[in-house]
């Protein structure tokens, strides 16, 4: 195997995950920071896969890794610490001579936002550019997967709810995401470049059940509910106070027809057109 060139975090999840799987089918090694052995093994199996255990928090774990890495991605999970993290994570990438950080933001990030995840998203990008890196932001809109959070009480209940209002959304499959990430790791031309992704269309949470329904054939509903109805069902399911508050914002942002816009950067940047709604919940319908 060559040299690897490509360095990950946040490899596990929903997009980064969709990403090991993009990059392993074209044939491109990587190395990645998992949080425990059993994930490495796993990751180890891939062909041109290397693995380091190792935590965010703790630099000691995975800094001498990034030596000779030209793209490093960077997500972390939602936590409290998400911002000091990917922080801490950007300047051990600039002592060990990184040029290029590929970061997973979110849309609309900007510092003087009233969400505080789009704030914490504005500082990293921030603390990114003044560190001298090369860049790309990667902004996507709400991810369509994020409604698999619902897949119980749509499957038995026929019904999901949000506190938005008829305001229209542009959400983005979480493959499209990974396939513009994979753009920005390996082709040049990406330097530099904030990218919004959407998906094709925006979408009121009622079109989505209409939507829905279609396709599964039984009736969905969407049921509009109050901030502060919300917020009680997001600490009932076991949300902390500090995630169902920000996801509360996020919801307000959208409510606000903040997060309608539709880009173009999926089809411009992967030469695919981006999934729709109707085709990811096709693609779901297993498990809806």
């Amino acid at each position: 195997m060559k040299q690897t060139r490509i360095f990950l975090t946040g490899a596990t999840g929903a997009v980064g995950s969709q990403l090991v799987q993009q990059l392993t089918s074209l044939n491109i090694g990587f190395k990645a920071l998992v949080r425990t052995p059993a994930q490495a093994e796993q990751l180890s199996k891939l062909p041109n896969a290397e693995a380091i255990v190792g935590d965010l928090a703790d630099l000691v774990t995975f800094e001498y890794a990034l030596h000779g890495i030209e793209k490093a991605f960077l997500l972390t999970n939602s936590s409290e610490q998400a911002e000091s993290l990917q922080i801490g994570f950007a300047e051990a990438a600039h002592r060990a001579g990184v040029p290029h950080i590929v970061k997973l933001s979110q849309f609309a990030a900007h510092e003087s936002s009233p969400v505080r995840f789009l704030r914490y998203h504005a500082r990293v990008e921030n603390r990114i550019r003044e560190l001298g890196f090369r860049y790309t932001f990667l902004r996507p809109n709400l991810y369509m997967q994020g409604l698999l959070a619902f897949k119980e009480q749509i499957k038995y209940s026929g019904q999901f709810f949000a506190a938005v209002g008829n305001a229209r959304v542009s959400l983005v499959d979480v493959r499209d995401i990974a396939a513009i990430a994979v753009a920005a790791l390996t082709e040049p031309g990406h330097e530099d470049q904030i990218y919004d992704i959407t998906g094709p269309e925006a979408l009121s949470h009622y079109e989505l059940a209409e939507i829905l329904s279609n396709v599964l054939d039984k009736p969905v509903s969407f049921i509009d509910v109050s901030p502060a109805e919300m917020e009680q069902a997001l600490l009932g399911a076991g949300f902390p106070e500090w995630q169902a508050g920000g996801l509360i914002e996020d919801y307000a942002h959208y409510a606000r027809g903040e997060a309608a816009a539709v880009s173009d950067a999926v089809a411009r940047i992967t030469r695919k057109n981006p999934v729709s709604f109707a085709q990811f919940a096709q693609d779901h319908r297993f498990l809806l």
